[in-house]
């Protein structure tokens, strides 16, 4: 009777230790991608809840022939692998789209392993539009719309209402200070280079405070940090005096060069500022360590500072050090505020009113979120 009992024991180890395979892989196009993944998933195996299974292997093969290679590996519990590669040919890990693949699990035990049947083949395709992202395609067309419709009417003269900024309100209201005073004004391009979207949008405020100081007859003053944006300010600063009808009166020395080191540019500004005490100080551009160095040299100085930087770290010390500040997004305004092109405002006028749009929706989605209406959220909700 013992005999039979250790026997039966014995039978009954041997069955829980057998892994039968799992049924066929489901092999599925990855959707709304560049055709270069594919996502396979299967049936879990009968022996994971006694713990005999301890990974599940995902092979492939162009055929039913082979060779098949390893492609990944998921820990029981998990029956999903996307298989995803890259789209370069030379990568070692290169997944063609459009070429058919043939999948199979092997289930891995602790002293055995099952093979699967093949999967059918499946081939990965790109599609031309990601469906996920169909809010942010609505979002473009609204916004384009928008400022196609507000540059038409700034092209045909009407008068658009841009609501004020105080730094570029007082522009006009510094360099006069200057011209009474009989001082120069120190303008500065910050540290960024010519290409920067800082220093192109501080070029447009460079040729309005150029003109007017062209008008005014008052000495500008315009040190560089790097020779090419140098070279530009030079033109800037030139074409602004030809646009006031005061050829003559431009000065090849306002515009000049210092060094590209940091501090060394930085004593040799405060050395002009406290030499030559300049009326007003503009700060436009990206400005980094030493944003804080020249504002407190300029403000020793008792000059007008007017200030403005896309940096965001640079920003307190700018209020705290300057009269005005132009806080991120208001130094890229600040060129169709002064310069009064057509395209920039009716773009700035499109981008407030997409402003007040988004306001809207964050409250509306807000509000519908508190009463529980997930359907208002499900609307914006963007695929990665």
């Amino acid at each position: 009777m013992i005999v039979l009992f250790c026997a039966f024991l014995l039978i009954a180890d041997s069955t829980q230790c057998v892994l039968l395979p799992t049924p066929p892989p489901t092999v599925m196009d990855v959707p709304n991608d560049n055709g270069h993944a594919l996502d396979i998933t299967w049936e879990p195996s009968h022996a994971e809840s006694s713990g005999l299974v301890t990974a599940y292997e995902v092979w492939r093969s162009e055929s039913r022939t082979g060779p098949f290679e390893l492609r990944g590996a998921t820990p029981p519990g998990l029956c999903e692998y996307r298989d995803r590669g890259d789209k370069d040919p030379a990568s070692s890990n290169h997944f063609p789209s459009g070429r058919p693949y043939i999948y199979f699990i092997r289930t891995v035990g602790k002293n055995e392993q099952a093979d699967s049947r093949y999967s059918a083949e499946v081939a990965a395709t790109g599609q031309w539009y990601h469906k996920g992202k169909t809010p942010v395609l609505i979002g473009t067309l609204l916004f384009s719309a928008l400022a196609l419709y507000f540059v038409q009417i700034a092209r045909k003269g009407k008068k658009l209402y841009i609501r004020p900024l105080a730094g570029i309100s007082a522009v006009d209201e510094a360099i006069g200070r200057a011209t009474e005073m009989g001082k120069p004004i120190l303008y500065l391009l910050g540290s960024g280079s010519a290409s920067g979207i800082a220093t192109i949008a501080s070029y447009a405020i460079l040729g309005r405070v150029a003109r007017k100081t062209a008008e005014y007859r008052t000495r500008l003053m315009v040190p560089c940090k790097d020779p090419v944006v140098m070279t530009v300010a030079q033109e800037t600063v030139k074409g602004a005096y030809a646009e006031a009808g005061q050829p003559d009166a431009y000065d090849e020395d306002s515009v000049f060069y210092i060094t590209s080191m940091q501090f060394a540019f930085v004593a040799a500004v405060s050395g002009i500022m406290l030499r030559e005490k300049p009326a007003t100080n503009f700060y436009m551009g990206s400005f980094y360590a030493e944003s804080l160095f020249l504002a407190e040299t300029g403000s020793s100085a008792g000059s007008i500072q007017i200030s403005g930087t896309e940096q965001v770290a640079q920003i307190p010390f700018f209020v705290v050090a300057t009269d005005y500040t132009l806080i991120g997004e208001e130094l890229f305004a600040a060129s169709a505020y002064l310069g009064g092109d057509p395209l920039l405002l009716g773009t700035l006028k499109a981008q407030d009113y997409a402003k007040a749009v988004l306001m809207f929706i964050l409250a509306a989605g807000a509000l519908s979120i508190t009463l529980g209406w997930s359907w208002f959220a499900q609307l914006f909700k963007v695929a990665l």
